[in-house]
């Protein structure tokens, strides 16, 4: 057994431990205190790990690691539609999805997020050629078969399809997979009924979806027109059959009884306060990802009424072609300056437990406590911080963070 000292213990759970203390045996953590407290003499060893706040590996709940090869090949866009068409054009002149460079950008940016502190990822793909590199790395990952099909004479078929290409994986303990919807206006009602219906064989499998990300896609499901009504004529998926639900796409799914407490819904930027009341009452789970949604033209996410509407809320970078890296800890610095009333404790908890809840593996990771993995994150911290919570929400480079076990 070895009992870890540090400046900090932060739990999650319960309120930050100055000059604490915790307690490893074979990879799990045994105890948790404060240094003050007596310690019986037990003869393990005592690591002194010294100016470092130890906290639970982050979270990245949304992030799609097939697109990491797309790194600063899509400029930022003031509308979504044209981010979409420049990462369309960009995946286009690659046409081998299992080529050496996508390759060697997963395997690149699985290590860039391990570096970042990132235990576990919800990684969105759509070839599922992350899910062996996953694997073998040290993340533990739910890899979502994402499903984008708007027009189709068979859509049970489809998600049969679907079905038997996950179940000739072969998923471990750490590394999982489920499906995914795209989007509202990307997938057909039938399709998402399918998807529910899959989904709900495993009652512990988390599913995904993007929602209420533009303003694009609010005018599609209220109106039926507006520019991805255009685009999906234009690229040939339009389905002359499908009529505009009215409303919200929170509504939209809601009727549709997509929406349970194991979905993740992404984005979030444009969500009435009726949506969010709707989306906690069912449950689901909002991940944000600011940093990206700036990127690709959808807007500044409204992070306070997240959090004030009671909405659980995890944290996500989404790909390579939105976000200049992998590190949650620079998306939180970024959710602290657009929602200033929000607690740093609130952020990091959704960096942390709200994330490995959402992804179902709340029983290993997610918070310090006996039982739970002793694969920690110790965080550099300046010698006489008094707000740990808040230093840690403000800005953490790679070079301060190291895993212990």
């Amino acid at each position: 057994m070895i009992r870890y000292h540090a400046a900090w213990i932060l739990p999650i759970s319960e309120p930050p431990i100055r000059d604490g203390w915790l307690a490893v045996d074979r990879g799990r953590v045994v105890a948790v205190g404060a240094s003050g407290r007596r310690v019986l003499s037990d003869g393990a060893e005592e690591v002194d790990l010294g100016e470092v706040a130890v906290m639970p590996g982050l979270v990245n709940a949304h992030t799609h690691l097939e697109l990491s090869y797309l790194r600063d090949a899509v400029p930022p866009a003031s509308q979504f539609l044209t981010w979409i068409r420049g990462v369309m054009q960009a995946r286009r002149e690659r046409a081998d999805p299992r080529g050496a460079e996508i390759l060697d950008a997963i395997d690149g940016a699985i290590t860039e997020a391990v570096a970042c502190g990132t235990a576990i990822v919800g990684d969105i793909s759509n070839t599922l050629v992350t899910f062996g590199p996953l694997t073998r790395s040290r993340l533990a990952a739910v890899v979502f078969y994402e499903l984008i099909r708007f027009n189709t004479t068979d859509p049970k078929g489809v998600v049969a399809k679907a079905v038997s290409e996950l179940d000739a994986l072969h998923p471990t303990e750490r590394v999982r997979a489920s499906l995914a919807a795209h989007a509202p206006y990307s997938v057909a009602p039938l399709v998402l009924r399918a998807i529910t219906q899959a989904v709900d064989r495993d009652p512990f499998a988390p599913c995904s979806i993007h929602l209420s990300e533009s303003v694009e896609e609010m005018e599609f499901i209220r109106t039926g027109g507006g520019p991805w009504r255009a685009f999906l004529e234009e690229i040939g998926s339009w389905d002359p059959t499908w009529v505009a639900p009215g409303g919200t796409p929170v509504q939209f799914l809601d009727d549709c009884g997509f929406l349970n407490g194991r979905v993740l819904a992404v984005h979030g930027v444009q969500m009435t306060t009726a949506d969010l009341d709707r989306l906690a009452a069912r449950g689901a789970t909002l991940v944000t990802c600011p940093r990206s949604n700036g990127h690709t033209g959808a807007g500044a996410p409204p992070i306070e009424d997240f959090y004030n509407y009671g909405v659980k809320v995890a944290v996500g970078t989404d790909s390579l072609a939105s976000a200049p890296d992998l590190n949650i800890f620079a998306e939180l610095a970024t959710m602290r300056a657009l929602a200033p009333t929000v607690s740093a404790g609130a952020l990091l908890d959704s960096a942390t437990r709200q994330g490995a809840r959402a992804l179902g593996f709340d029983a290993d990771f997610g918070t310090i406590a006996p039982g739970k993995s002793g694969r920690l994150l110790a965080v550099s911290v300046p010698a006489g911080t008094e707000d740990v919570e808040e230093y840690l929400v403000g800005g953490i480079e790679p070079d301060q963070i190291r895993w212990i076990e």
